[in-house]
């Protein structure tokens, strides 16, 4: 059984129960890729999960949703994706009501994921900007499809200056036609907000929310901050509130469409750049500095997204590893070709 490294936890709790430790590799089913894992980004979910079981596993739990990287093997009714394709996506379908969540999240070497919950990856993209995307982006157009946006509507956006805030921002007009969009963050962050595309920037450590005379057809709260930030809606307008669960009884709760086609259908706005993908300027975090970087976001005053970079000195022939690859790559195509695709048991 060939062993990788991961990030994973026996029990629930802070960021202290984290181990670095040899899991097996898994082997795809028949509907899913194996991919090499170069970049991961963490997300609140991420922790939430750790310190109660919200969505339980059976431990080891390895955290992680989101992830770039290269396929290196495939089910054999895998039909979208080739061998040394590049890609990117949400593993972790929390909707899915027929399986548990993957119980091997994307903080490992290695990771199994259905086809169609990943895209290729754009050529523009870095693997550290793709693994930025996925569920923070998902998340930002589910909000405002769940809050039925209209085209010229105004908005108020609640922490502008996240992972999922940025991107709010950027797809306001982009894609959903605002005609006038307002975001609140603190001192420090009122400049990077505004290049998002923020016609106007409230710093809340100075200007209440009740001192805002304008009220706005959309409330769009990413920081669970709705019973002070209600008071900036119109009466009918719309709340929504990606925090879980909702922080006020009148935001708008749904739960998350995950999809490789998202992605796909946003490459050609990342593409020619008007949609970009955000990174904490603090920079990304090497692998073995996960419990770091789970503190950072744990502050909840990441700018933008925080990313693990998991092969910072990989070589991208795989001369180091390339005896490992082979020998994963027989087992995958031995398990295929007998109809024996199955996940290893991580117990």
């Amino acid at each position: 059984m060939k062993m990788q490294k991961a990030w994973f936890y026996e029990e629930y709790g802070p960021k202290e129960v984290l181990k670095l430790g040899d899991l097996p590799i898994p082997s795809p089913l028949h509907n899913q890729l194996l991919v090499q894992v170069r970049a991961a980004a963490l997300n609140p979910i991420d922790s939430k999960r750790r310190f109660r079981p919200i969505f339980p596993s059976e431990f080891p739990v390895v955290p992680g949703c989101d992830m770039a990287g290269v396929v290196i093997g495939k089910g054999i009714n895998v039909k979208k994706f080739d061998i040394g394709d590049e890609v990117y996506g949400n593993i972790q379908d929390f909707n899915n009501t027929d399986e548990k969540p993957k119980q091997l999240g994307t903080l490992a070497q290695f990771i199994v994921v259905e086809e169609n919950l990943v895209a290729r990856k754009p050529k523009c993209l870095s693997f550290e900007e793709a693994a930025s995307l996925p569920l923070a982006v998902q998340t930002a157009i589910e909000g405002f499809k769940t809050g039925n946006f209209k085209k010229g509507e105004t908005m108020f956006v609640v922490g502008g200056a996240g992972g999922v805030g940025t991107l709010v921002l950027q797809l306001a007009k982009l894609l959903f036609g605002a005609s006038y969009v307002v975001s609140s963050c603190s001192t420090p962050k009122v400049k990077f907000v505004k290049q998002f595309g923020a016609d106007e920037v409230v710093d809340y450590t100075k200007t209440k929310y009740e001192n805002i005379e304008e009220k706005f057809d959309f409330l769009y709260d990413t920081v669970g901050d709705c019973k002070k930030s209600i008071v900036v809606a119109k009466k009918d307008g719309a709340i929504v509130d990606i925090t879980w669960p909702p922080s006020h009884p009148r935001a708008v709760y749904s739960s998350l469409t995950v999809s490789g086609e998202i992605l796909e259908n946003l490459r050609p706005y990342l593409e020619n750049g008007e949609l970009k993908a955000v990174i904490d300027p603090k920079g990304e975090y090497d692998f073995k500095n996960v419990k770091e970087a789970f503190g950072y976001i744990e502050t909840g005053r990441a700018w933008g997204k925080v990313v693990v970079s998991c092969f910072p000195n990989i070589i991208h022939h795989h001369h180091e590893d390339s005896s490992i690859l082979s020998e994963i790559d027989t087992n995958i195509q031995h398990t295929v070709v007998n109809g024996l695709a199955k996940n290893l048991c991580l117990k």
